[in-house]
């Protein structure tokens, strides 16, 4: 959360109902959400825009917001510089997608929150975009501050480059939409066997997950082995690679920091390839997906570990995420009293308080 402005000054988002676009209400940024106000003076003002976008539950989205966006200097330098919007992509899915996967062309790399997006002001068009940027150079970053000076200075100086990238990125982007079949063939299964291809070649053999870390559970690419293994299961070549991809991978999860294994429910990822050592940001839409596979799971096998984390996790979601109006909340927060999973995390001293000496050993 961002602290209340001492001069009591709200930007643009203090009438917002959005939690996330209301924590930066008293910023020092001057804030706009998106909307045709926020566009229509971006095109007045001949300023690009720089567009954040993030959530309210979002670890990193804290910590920039109170190393840059709280810091009156920094705000200084954004206000000068640009007309700045706020998004918050629990409310504004679309938007998200669209930048984020424009994230990922322009980088070759993952996106993630925040979200720090450049936008030129008459097409919307990003010509540069990060995610969390600290306020000095560090983590093999560059500073915030310096990045606000180097994007303006380039809007100024080199105008005549952003149409021509512009057109590029919308090109490429058009290049990632799926061609529309107009044979009259059927569905094949070959897009399926690619997507088992990919997840073979990035398959952790020793402990679970595709990839390197962070580690996320992917919840539908485990169900999608289930149900390949499923589909040739009783045939002569059954995919038992498949099976045991997903189940070594349900296993260490569960085994593992990953899930809370006083409270049930699974973290947003590990930090570390072992699923050891969570983010401690516990998600909805992630623990609504891991809880229907590791349900499946338990009946494909009959293995007790699938079924008693099925099991707490649902009890979980009952008892900490459902609201008293009968919904259900987004998410807990990573954060607690300005620490990253501090109402997570035990000490020694506090599990001896509780448990008697066999227990504790």
């Amino acid at each position: 959360m961002t602290s209340p402005s001492p001069s009591g000054h709200q930007n643009s988002l203090a009438t917002e109902t959005s939690p996330y676009l209301r924590q930066h209400a008293s910023n020092p940024v001057d804030w706009h959400p998106w909307g045709p106000q926020a566009l229509d003076l971006a095109r007045k003002l001949d300023k690009p825009i720089l567009l954040s976008i993030g959530y309210s539950a979002c670890h990193w989205c804290h910590v920039m917001a109170h190393e840059s966006f709280e810091d009156p200097a920094t705000a200084a330098l954004m206000n000068e510089l640009f007309v700045n919007i706020k998004v918050d992509r629990e409310e504004r899915p679309d938007l998200d997608r669209i930048y984020q996967t424009a994230h990922q062309v322009m980088n070759q790399a993952g996106g993630g929150w925040p979200l720090t997006m450049f936008l030129a002001p008459d097409t919307h068009r990003p010509f540069f975009s990060g995610t969390y940027f600290p306020p000095e150079q560090r983590y093999g970053m560059p500073g915030f501050r310096a990045v606000l000076e180097r994007v303006g200075d380039f809007y100024k100086t080199r105008r005549g480059d952003l149409k021509e990238y512009g057109d590029k990125l919308v090109d490429v982007l058009g290049q990632l939409q799926p061609p529309t079949d107009s044979s009259g063939a059927g569905l094949s299964s070959e897009p399926l066997l690619t997507a088992r291809a990919t997840l073979q070649r990035e398959f952790d053999g020793s402990f679970g997950g595709f990839g390197e870390a962070p580690k996320f559970p992917h919840p539908a690419n485990l169900e999608l082995l289930l149900r390949i293994w499923r589909a040739a299961a009783a045939s002569e070549a059954p995919d038992l690679q498949a099976l045991y991809m997903a189940t070594l991978t349900l296993t260490r999860m569960a085994e593992g920091g990953l899930y809370d294994q006083l409270g049930g429910g699974f973290c947003r990822y590990s930090v570390d390839p072992y699923w050891m050592i969570p983010h401690f940001e516990k998600m909805l839409y992630d623990n609504a997906q891991l809880l229907g596979v590791y349900a499946q799971a338990a009946v494909a096998t009959g293995e007790p570990l699938f079924r008693r984390v099925t099991a707490e996790t649902a009890e979980w979601l009952l008892r900490d995420l459902r609201s008293p109006e009968g919904g259900f909340y987004s998410t807990l927060d990573a954060d607690s009293e300005g620490h990253e999973g501090k109402f997570y995390v035990w000490t020694p001293d506090a599990v001896r308080n509780l448990l008697d000496v066999e227990q504790y050993e």
